[in-house]
């Protein structure tokens, strides 16, 4: 018997609590939409980051300010948790304002299927996480954000995962001991699953803040190069470490190449991009398979008279470079 709903939304958020439970690493990659949440299950990740500086700049078009809103984010958060089959954890800023409206932030993200959420102690309008000028709110005001999170929780769904985020690091008169200090407090007096130590400069404050936080610990590094190993963040006691807007930001840079490039070259541009797809010894990353298209067909065939069903064999769509050699179409050349 196929799956439910219910679920599967279920099973993924045992899920991101089991991977939380573990004595060993998960690397989280993250991004923008349910494509690079897709191509982060096909690569064999087991959990997915949707960022909040990703869906304000790619969805809306503007800075990671504070300018999103909850209806923003529970909406995108939806499509993605819809068309995945790994947890998602996303990210809901400060939690748009006091404790009611974290109340009604955990609520309304409980309903869009993903496995958790995290809620940072910035001070409203809240910056980006990786840039200067943060300010966070008093620690017993962050607490009591948290206790409201996990208490909205724990009155619609328990097996939901709460993560409170820690950006005293880089915010202004914000010191190690202090992060500390808070990271403890959203544990024990908050309640939260796991905590999020943002902006790690140092293998040593890793190490120091998995002994001292008694809860599961993700990191974000906020050195310099080089950046711990994977076997370094394990060894030093990390639980995850997040790279929280990989899949879109080198996604960004590939088009930005691309796209002035085509501009500068004209089809020769065309041409490299294909054989750079070809070239990709993990194959190339083709849109139509990565979402199903070949689904359609499939509940055409199954629910549609003969009358009414497409004829796929005697028509046919655009034919590409890499198609003309024996290949799919080429980037740009797929979709209509």
């Amino acid at each position: 018997m196929a799956e439910t709903y219910g679920e599967a939304v279920r099973r993924k958020r045992l899920k991101f609590r089991e991977i939380l439970a573990r004595p060993t690493l998960t690397v989280m990659p993250g991004g923008f939409g349910p494509v690079y949440a897709r191509v982060a299950e096909a690569a064999g990740f087991e959990c997915f980051f949707v960022a909040g500086s990703q869906v304000s700049g790619h969805l809306l078009g503007v800075p990671d300010s504070g300018i999103m809103g909850l209806r923003d984010i529970a909406d995108h958060a939806r499509h993605v948790a819809a068309h995945t089959d790994i947890p998602i954890l996303l990210d809901t800023d400060t939690g748009f304002g006091n404790v009611v409206n974290v109340h009604f932030t955990v609520k309304e993200v409980i309903r869009t299927g993903v496995a958790g959420l995290q809620i940072e102690d910035q001070e409203a309008p809240k910056k980006s996480g990786t840039l200067p000028g943060r300010r966070c709110i008093p620690m017993e005001d962050a607490v009591v954000k948290s206790r409201a999170a996990v208490a909205a929780r724990d009155e619609t769904d328990p097996d939901f995962v709460i993560c409170a985020r820690c950006d005293i690091l880089g915010a202004e008169g914000g010191t190690f001991d202090q992060a500390m200090e808070r990271s403890v407090a959203y544990v024990e007096d908050g309640g939260v699953d796991f905590v999020w130590l943002n902006s790690v400069e140092t293998r040593e404050q890793i190490a120091a803040a998995a002994e001292t936080i008694p809860a599961p610990l993700l990191i974000i590094w906020g050195g310099g190069d080089p950046m711990p190993s994977s076997e370094e963040y394990e060894k030093l006691g990390a639980r995850i470490v997040l790279y929280p807007t990989l899949a879109s930001s080198v996604g960004l840079q590939a088009a930005w190449h691309a796209l002035h490039d085509l501009k500068e070259r004209g089809t020769d541009a065309l041409v490299d991009i294909a054989a750079r797809a070809r070239s990709c010894p993990y194959g190339r990353a083709e849109l139509r398979r990565i979402v199903g298209f070949e689904r359609i067909q499939e509940i055409e065939d199954a629910f549609l008279p003969q009358s009414q069903r497409r004829n796929y064999k005697d028509t046919w769509g655009h034919v590409g470079m890499l198609a003309r050699k024996g290949g799919p179409p080429a980037p740009g050349e797929e979709e209509g």
